[in-house]
């Protein structure tokens, strides 16, 4: 394939308007709430100076997602999908500024950063679901796969921006307090892009699912489609684990740059950026796949957790980002196949409600396994924690392998040689 040719066939969807001024605007955000991101886990570790404070807020900011995923998925099924992203991404901007304002005058205190965290996964529980759902209406089901490869590009391209933004501009200001304030604010602007972008597409050329009337029971009927199909729980199962202890880089970055390599700000952008290089790379060459496997999920886990284990030994500030560089390859193809299985398998009145549940099991986590991961950092070092995470998502993606052979009547075929793969097959294969 010429280069031409394979950039043409990574970037397809961006031929599609409604996607790029969908991308364009999302790139302005996600760059602002990268930076955000660091800012707020920079200023937690400079008021408390508490690994268990890091996984709190984390915590905090994840809990709805595990109490109301589900119920954002019913409304993305029920209402328009773009006037509800409308809605909630104002509101993210508003909670920006409002810390911004705190901050900047302050006053701030760990006990406001834990609320507005836990009011920004309010939000982020009702929009998450309606954005993912939100994309296959602007591409249709052909070209979902790469709309969310390139989704995942954006956002690690937003997260190798960001990080070092923010770590730079913190490092300015004599004050890391100040600094974050700053941080806060243009992330709150950031918002305005992609409210722009939304008010811009042509309604008349999406493909809306036809929205589903009000009744009874409509959060539950994602869980009762999902157990009957043993493919999803296998992805399901996997990413369980997989968000919740094998993505604790928001906790353990900063306690690996400040107790292990005894750097500042300025190595934890640098660290979260490189990580982010490797994503980013995993994303573009999913982008480049046509279809989305399981068998991918399966393994690109089984890559992750031991890379991961693997990165928890490094003696040296370089090895380590080495080792997350090819993480986040690896993270990212996890992510990546496993929102396209969810989406392309299942019908369109579904899809929001499908989407709750996975968002439910990938991010809901979170709230059990920040606190968790913090605790274990303090108790038992971080290298061992980084290292027992790798380990039990690798171990929870052989789980699911065998147990999807089991449900289906099939086997395991695996190979570490020429093409390294896991696959479940049928027996007479």
């Amino acid at each position: 394939m010429s280069a031409r040719s394979a950039v043409t066939t990574t970037f397809r969807s961006l031929r599609i308007r409604n996607y790029r001024l969908f991308a364009a605007g999302q790139l302005v955000s996600n760059t602002g709430t990268w930076m955000q991101r660091i800012a707020q886990d920079w200023l937690v570790l400079a008021l408390t100076h508490s690994g268990i404070a890091l996984g709190v807020v984390s915590a905090l900011q994840f809990l709805p997602i595990l109490l109301f995923s589900v119920w954002g998925g019913a409304l993305a099924d029920r209402y328009r999908k773009r006037v509800m992203l409308m809605i909630t991404q104002s509101s993210m901007g508003l909670l920006s500024a409002a810390l911004a304002v705190l901050t900047l005058s302050g006053a701030v205190t760990v006990w406001q950063i834990y609320a507005f965290a836990l009011a920004l996964g309010m939000v982020t529980a009702l929009d998450t679901p309606a954005r993912q759902s939100f994309v296959v209406e602007m591409v249709g089901p052909d070209q979902l796969q790469n709309a969310v490869s390139l989704n995942s590009a954006n956002f690690n391209l937003a997260r190798i921006v960001g990080p070092a933004v923010a770590g730079v501009m913190i490092g300015l200001f004599r004050s890391e307090v100040t600094g974050s304030g700053w941080v806060f604010l243009i992330n709150a602007v950031s918002y305005a892009a992609v409210v722009s972008s939304l008010v811009a597409i042509r309604a008349r050329e999406l493909r809306p699912a036809k929205p589903i009337e009000r009744r009874r029971g409509q959060q539950i009927e994602g869980f009762r489609y999902l157990r009957t199909r043993p493919d999803l729980l296998a992805v399901l199962g996997t990413v369980l684990t997989f968000g919740t202890f094998g993505l604790n880089f928001p906790v353990l970055l900063p306690l690996f740059t400040t107790r292990v390599f005894h750097s500042g700000a300025s190595a934890y952008g640098l660290l979260s950026a490189i990580m982010a290089v490797g994503s980013l790379t995993g994303a573009l060459l999913a982008a480049r796949r046509g279809t989305a496997r399981i068998r991918l999920v399966l393994g690109g886990a089984i890559a992750f957790g031991v890379l991961e284990a693997i990165s928890a030994a490094m003696p040296d500030f370089a090895a380590f980002a080495l080792l997350l560089l090819l993480t986040g390859t690896a993270g990212l193809t996890v992510a990546t196949t496993a929102n396209a299985v969810m989406q392309t398998s299942v019908t369109p009145q579904l899809r929001g409600r499908v989407m709750g549940v996975y968002l439910l099991v990938f991010m809901g986590g979170t709230p059990i396994g920040s606190p968790l991961v913090g605790w274990m950092a303090g108790s038992l070092g971080v290298r061992w924690t980084l290292a027992l995470c790798g380990v039990a998502t690798a171990l929870s993606a052989v789980t699911a392998a065998y147990a999807l052979a089991w449900r289906t009547d099939r086997r395991i075929m695996a190979s570490v040689t020429s093409r390294p793969h896991l696959a479940v097959v049928p027996r007479t294969a």
